[in-house]
């Protein structure tokens, strides 16, 4: 394998090194990703926005920024971003009817950091409508399939990035997650997804990309990558303060390319496992390839406790905050009162119409309750240094399945 040759297969890692090196150019990775995807998104459709000339004339001219010496400076990497995050000039249809024709007029803060990055945007992956659903089809795009198995889904709903880098099309791709969001389809498609705490990671609070989050349920942005160490070089990409967010934080003191490297930081001495957190159902063969998996961290000397806290109000809670706080989003809500009700799916009329109903007794209640999990999540973490559970409770499902 040369360096000019294969560079679907090399690691986003690699192909830094390479265009750092000057040994590959940011051109040569946009043609090479556009003719990955050319070839086959016909069979998955992830990209369903592409920007492949735009790209080309930005790789053209490309010079490196004065921030080519932080940390996850990725030297004209060619990206993908989720149809939920704006880019300038682009379509920004959230996966729904009623944005179809929506233009991005400015870059959310995630954009700005990731260009200021070295990034450069090649197009915009498949979303479910609003990103409601861990299935990620839309009526604007149709449904995004699994590289592995097209008969199954990707999961949502960052579905269409997942199966982007499963399909080797891009090297990093980015999401959003909610209520497993980066994770659900991280797992479905054999690839790596990191739920970022929130601040980590900058995203709009205001104007038409505003990110929903408030009652303490926050959807935030992150990375999905080929493997931990891209994922790492994407996240120190990512974890910039933007000035339109002001939840966002200075990148920390070390990076996470150097807090993942052997002997940087100290080993789990001991960990929870779980199979379902005391509160879901779980696929037998799912438990039992985790439960091997969590068993690692006994070989390397740590203690393995079958473990976990008190979540027994979890469901309920999240439930009615997700609810109260969808019905607020100015994107969706907002449109329950409006002719374009009718262009929502029937799952987000379901889930806006709980929000709208429910009391503000009922919130109040399990904003209250919610604070006491918190408490109880905390309390367990001072005896443990991980807990490791299962990220979804069943394999990958039929892609028809809504």
């Amino acid at each position: 394998m040369t360096a000019t040759t294969n560079l679907d297969r090399l690691s986003a890692t690699d192909v830094v090194r390479l265009l750092k090196e000057r040994l590959v150019t940011p051109l040569q990775l946009v043609e090479a990703a556009a003719d990955r995807i050319q070839v086959t998104d016909p069979g998955i459709n992830a990209v369903p926005i592409r920007c492949f000339d735009q790209a080309r004339a930005k790789a053209a001219r490309w010079e490196d920024s004065a921030h080519k010496y932080r940390p996850g400076y990725l030297y004209g990497l060619p990206i993908l971003v989720k149809d939920l995050t704006a880019v300038k000039g682009l379509p920004f249809t959230l996966g729904s009817r009623i944005y179809k024709d929506n233009i991005a007029a400015a870059n959310d803060a995630l954009v700005d950091v990731l260009e200021d990055s070295g990034a450069i945007v090649l197009g915009k992956t498949n979303t479910p409508e609003f990103g409601a659903g861990a299935n990620t089809f839309n009526d604007v795009f149709g449904k995004t399939r699994n590289p592995w198995d097209t008969n199954l889904t990707p999961g949502g709903s960052s579905g269409g990035s997942a199966a982007a880098l499963a399909a080797g099309q891009v090297w990093l791709a980015t999401g959003t997650d909610l209520g497993g969001s980066l994770r659900i389809p991280a797992s479905f498609c054999g690839v790596v997804g990191l739920r970022p705490s929130v601040g980590r990671v900058p995203q709009n609070f205001c104007g038409e990309a505003a990110s929903v989050g408030e009652l303490g349920v926050h959807s935030v942005s992150g990375p999905l990558a080929r493997n931990v160490p891209d994922l790492a070089l994407f996240l120190d990409a990512m974890a910039h303060h933007h000035p339109s967010d002001p939840l966002s934080r200075e990148p920390p003191e070390m990076s996470f390319s150097e807090a993942i490297q052997p002997g940087k930081l100290p080993l789990p001495s001991r960990v929870a496992w779980s199979p379902n957190l005391g509160i879901a159902p779980v696929d037998p063969e799912v438990a039992t390839i985790c439960e091997q998996a969590a068993g690692w961290f006994a070989s390397v000397g740590a203690e393995v406790v079958h473990d976990c806290p008190d979540l027994h109000d979890a469901v309920d809670i999240f439930q009615v905050l997700r609810a109260a706080v969808m019905a607020a989003d100015p994107a969706g809500g907002a449109h329950m009162h409006d002719p374009n009700r009718s262009l929502l799916k029937p799952e987000l009329i379901w889930q806006y119409a709980k929000g709208f109903s429910q009391a503000p007794e009922e919130v109040a209640r399990a904003k209250h309750a919610h604070k006491h999990y918190v408490q109880r999540v905390l309390e367990f973490m001072t005896e443990f240094d991980l807990l490791c559970c299962p990220c979804v409770m069943v394999a990958s499902f039929d892609v028809d399945i809504r």
